[in-house]
């Protein structure tokens, strides 16, 4: 009787998979699905994919490649994932796309996997809004939180702060960095690294203010909110180089200590900051 009980589980448990697969969807069977996972009518998912726990997936999507999505996520229909790179040099090597927890992916998204010329990793991590549209090519990483609108198009290599908010239309140069809690205008053309907390807007963009209706909407206390004013005038107001600048920022964490992790994130950030490339200006 037990055994016969186990037999009948196990078989409603893969009938109840096999239910939320559409009969349409085309999936390997190396892949590894969560028995949660909604798959939608017409969608391709290969071998080397796989998908965690209360994920949905619409129709008409290909997911391929070495992609590793998280749990919560979801998919909207045409999108492609895990494709190889649009990089010339790409030969083959088995390259990944990690995609985090409870993040949304409108219609018509390409993200690629990395590629050998750098980590071999693409990256997208939790609780991002990705609208229509939107290009993550090879080997960019995308933190948390992050929004991007219609047709935000990332070239190779950019890497994203959490809480970010691209524009839509915004383009991004590869190899940029666009620090935490920054905030692209629609249209803007990003050619040199975006420090964290800047509004820009432009073609190039340029900076315009710091964000900081964002930041009073997550939190951030007056004097937190007072240091990034003070790191805004020194980057830009006050006609300081970017050594002097990064003195004078500095200065702030023992003149405003409830800032001082927000004054090591800019630090931090602009120390990275290649002088070929520099800083929006």
């Amino acid at each position: 009787m037990h055994h016969a009980l186990y037999r009948l589980n196990t078989y409603k448990s893969k009938q109840q998979t096999m239910s939320l697969i559409h009969a349409t969807a085309i999936v390997d069977p190396k892949a590894e699905l969560d028995s949660s996972v909604q798959v939608g009518p017409y969608t391709i998912i290969g071998p080397n994919v796989r998908i965690g726990a209360g994920t949905t997936v619409g129709p008409h999507c290909v997911i391929e490649g070495h992609t590793t999505i998280g749990n919560d996520n979801r998919i909207f229909q045409f999108n492609s994932l895990g494709a190889v790179p649009q990089d010339k040099k790409y030969a083959g090597e088995p390259c990944e796309l990690i995609i985090g927890d409870r993040n949304t992916i409108r219609e018509f998204c390409t993200f690629n996997i990395g590629s050998p010329g750098d980590a071999g990793v693409t990256k997208v991590g939790n609780d991002n809004w990705i609208m229509a549209y939107v290009h993550l090519a090879h080997d960019c990483v995308v933190g948390n939180h992050t929004i991007f609108a219609n047709s935000a198009q990332l070239a190779g290599h950019v890497h994203v702060g959490d809480w970010v908010i691209l524009g839509g239309f915004t383009v991004v140069h590869q190899f940029v960095r666009i620090g935490a809690h920054s905030f692209s205008a629609m249209h803007s053309l990003l050619f040199a690294d975006v420090p964290p907390f800047v509004m820009c807007q432009g073609q190039p963009a340029e900076p315009r203010s710091m964000n900081f209706e964002g930041l009073r909407r997550r939190g951030f206390s007056a004097e937190r909110i007072s240091a990034v004013k003070a790191m805004h005038k020194a980057l830009y107001r006050d006609d300081l180089t970017l050594e002097q600048a990064k003195e004078r920022i500095a200065a702030l964490s023992q003149e405003k200590p409830e800032a001082a992790p927000d004054v090591a994130m800019m630090l931090d950030f602009l120390n990275q900051t290649s002088p070929q490339r520099g800083i929006i200006r």
